[in-house]
């Protein structure tokens, strides 16, 4: 009898390790949870080190780095909440500037309520270059540092789009007349400055000379010297905005918003960039890779636009 009761007992036993055992071997399969703080942790990672690898090996990080006033103009403070901001254009600066109004006045309300226009006008905006030298390394020092940063080509792409088709007074108007001059015979010809036009006036500027909407982005906010504690990517917007806002201790009610000037248009994206793309020369294409041959590597960005190599398909006698 004892002999029968442990041959039962071996026996449940050997089959409650088989039902375990099958039970997991055809179980339905189940993806791992992933880790959304992780995974952005995890980027923001890959972002610094890319960066500091390029710096490096560039040269452009110094130890007697002195902060210019051109880059200090750049960037935004709000005391309140320690943050500091750089302004790249063409990258949701205007949106983000709603933000940090909304933060320095302490305000509970919708950022797009905002006007378009007076954001970029408001004196209660503080730039880092309002401050004395002394605290604007301390500032550096201790507060919170962001940047945001967008494909080269796409950029570029939204600041013609925005800029020049529209009748702005400087850029529709002013700026469109000397692209005008510059590059037809016909001055009063009442044509639109073509985007072959605009890229063949951006190629022929001096560095400096650049306008700031399409001004190599690393030139803006010199992140070889200035170490930015998030680097965001337009491409990741909402993942990085949520994060910063977060890390910030910005109230809960905040939310970046989806806000565009000109609403009527569609905002720009690949599919459009690569349209306006394909209509340049290898000649222009290859200056523009020069121009913004810091950006793509500093940030990381590939030259092969919607998984094509640029230049494909493009006019090669223009």
């Amino acid at each position: 009898m004892k002999k029968l009761l442990q041959k039962l007992l071996a026996f449940l036993f050997i089959g409650s390790l088989l039902g375990i055992f099958l039970l997991q071997k055809f179980r339905p399969w189940q993806p791992e949870k992933k880790d959304p703080e992780k995974e952005w942790l995890k980027r923001q990672n890959d972002r610094k080190d890319q960066l500091y690898v390029i710096c490096q090996n560039e040269n452009l990080s110094s130890s007697e780095w002195k902060l210019k006033d051109r880059v200090a103009r750049q960037l935004f403070v709000v005391q309140r909440l320690r943050l500091i901001y750089c302004e790249v254009p063409k990258v949701g600066c205007s949106n983000w500037k709603r933000i940090l109004l909304l933060l320095t006045l302490n305000l509970d309300r919708d950022p797009s309520e905002i006007d378009q226009n007076e954001i970029h006008r408001t004196g209660f905006l503080k730039r880092l270059s309002s401050y004395p030298s002394e605290q604007q390394m301390e500032l550096l020092d201790n507060y919170t540092k962001v940047m945001f940063t967008r494909h080269p080509l796409e950029r570029l792409v939204s600041a013609y789009r925005d800029k020049l088709l529209h009748n702005e007074p400087y850029y529709g108007i002013i700026l469109t007349n000397e692209i005008k001059a510059l590059l037809r015979k016909n001055i009063n010809s009442t044509k639109e400055v073509t985007f072959q036009e605009f890229v063949q006036y951006v190629v022929t500027r001096k560095p400096k000379d650049l306008d700031i909407h399409w001004k190599p982005m690393f030139a803006l906010c010199d992140p070889c010297n200035i170490h930015y504690d998030i680097l965001g990517k337009y491409e990741t917007l909402a993942q990085d905005a949520k994060q910063v806002l977060k890390r910030i201790g910005a109230p809960e009610s905040l939310h970046y918003p989806n806000t565009k000037m000109y609403s009527s248009e569609k905002r720009t994206n690949k599919n459009i960039t690569w349209e306006y793309l394909r209509e340049l020369s290898w000649n222009h294409i290859g200056k523009l890779k020069e121009i913004y041959r810091m950006d793509f590597s500093l940030f990381n960005y590939s030259f092969n636009f919607r998984n094509e190599t640029l230049p494909l398909r493009f006019n090669h006698t223009k």
